[in-house]
């Protein structure tokens, strides 16, 4: 069984019935919404949702400016010449072509 990552649960049934009841007993909680018991989606309340945007964008807007100021820019057709050569596929073998027969 799959981990829920939330300490309130629903099936997509009850929200389909209920979705205003669901949202109010939540309050400010994350609900997973069960299909099968198993978790096919997180509800969470706008504010939260706004919030974790805000921070995400924070943390990468950060994390560019640290990328930045970390030194000189590789061009980019190096970066991807390194890559190829890193991570290509090996040639596959040729393999040596026996006797054909009618």
């Amino acid at each position: 069984m799959e981990q829920v990552l939330a300490t309130r649960s629903v099936s997509i049934t009850e929200l389909k019935r209920s979705p205003s009841a669901v949202l109010a007993q939540a309050g400010s909680e994350a609900v997973a919404v069960l299909n099968h018991n198993r978790p096919a989606a997180y509800l969470l309340p706008a504010h939260v949702y706004e919030a974790m945007l805000d921070r995400l964008s924070a943390d990468l807007r950060q994390t560019i400016q640290e990328g930045i100021g970390s030194g000189p820019a590789i061009p980019a057709d190096q970066v991807f010449a390194e890559l190829n050569a890193r991570y290509a596929d090996p040639k596959p073998a040729i393999k040596p072509r026996g006797k054909r027969t009618a």
